[in-house]
């Protein structure tokens, strides 16, 4: 029904006790928040604390829901007391979404501009950081198979938790995907067919083993181990966008410690080097696939 809006049947300003008991419950939750992040960092080791707070905050209180907990110091307590839950904990923290050719132009730009430069190594390595649940590591490998280059090339495929590692290393997808993913898959350059790289069965495809045949899967934390490989290409899509600017700067720089000079680093397509104090390290090589490369002397292996 549509008409005059009622004033009368508008919502009131919150009374002052009501706005001022908000503020109390926001700030309790802060702390709660702040606390479980610390915990779980000196219980286990995992560092969450420069993350971003907003995101970071909205995971946590679905934990909280998801483990059944009343408050968020509950899931402290559970979390402390039951080690056997921590996978659970640490899937619920990290955001693995992905799709096959995500950004279809970012996949064109490795193909037309970076493919052909890996081509003069003999051996090629390519470390995917927070590959999720590897759809953009079989995209990967399709794209290297058709450029004749996947054979001497070595991927590591890297990720905080252990079951989007074990779903990415599955290969196992939904089939509703592959549609989608085949018309991404020509944007991105494809010269055969999606349908090439999968067996469909039971409304699931499952990716040709012969793309996971030179893919590691391997934990790795961004935030405390070390550089991963010497490598030829470094891809970190749309996961520096949840830390705080400190840490994209440390991470950044484990990033051109670990590749050859002369590497390439692809980032997010909402993500930049502008504001970071690993700016002056690297060239742009595509704005819009946000696709960079180590400038001579920046700290590469």
């Amino acid at each position: 029904m549509t008409g005059p809006v009622d004033t009368d049947d508008q919502d009131d300003p919150p009374p002052p006790a009501a706005t001022a008991g908000a503020r109390d419950a926001l700030a309790l939750e802060t702390i709660e928040v702040d606390l479980f992040v610390e915990a779980l960092f000196r219980r286990y080791g995992y560092d969450f604390r420069d993350y971003g707070k907003a995101s970071l905050t909205r995971r946590v209180r679905n934990l909280a829901t998801g483990f059944g907990a009343a408050t968020i110091s509950e899931l402290t307590a559970r979390m402390l007391h039951a080690p056997e839950r921590l996978p659970d904990i640490i899937s619920g923290l990290s955001v693995p979404v992905s799709e096959f050719f995500r950004d279809p132009h970012v996949f064109l730009a490795l193909k037309e501009r970076v493919f052909p430069l890996l081509a003069s190594y003999p051996e090629i390595n390519i470390w995917q950081a927070g590959c999720a649940h590897g759809e953009e590591i079989y995209s990967l490998a399709i794209l290297l198979t058709e450029a004749g280059l996947y054979e001497r090339t070595r991927i590591f495929a890297t990720d905080i938790s252990k079951a989007a590692l074990n779903r990415a290393a599955e290969g196992i997808y939904p089939l509703q995907e592959a549609r989608e993913a085949g018309r991404r898959y020509r944007a991105a350059g494809g010269s055969a067919s999606f349908s090439d790289y999968f067996h469909a069965r039971y409304e699931l495809m499952k990716l040709d083993q012969r793309l996971a045949a030179n893919v590691t899967f391997a934990e790795h934390n961004l935030v405390t181990d070390g550089v991963f490989c010497e490598a030829h290409l470094v891809l970190c899509r749309n996961v520096l966008i949840y830390f705080t600017t400190p840490l994209q700067d440390k991470v950044l720089q484990r990033f051109a410690q670990s590749l050859v000079r002369g590497g390439f680093l692809c980032i997010g397509t909402r993500e930049n080097l502008e504001f970071s104090q690993a700016r002056n390290r690297f060239q742009l090589i595509d704005g819009a696939a946000q696709l960079y490369r180590l400038l001579p002397g920046a700290g590469g292996a």
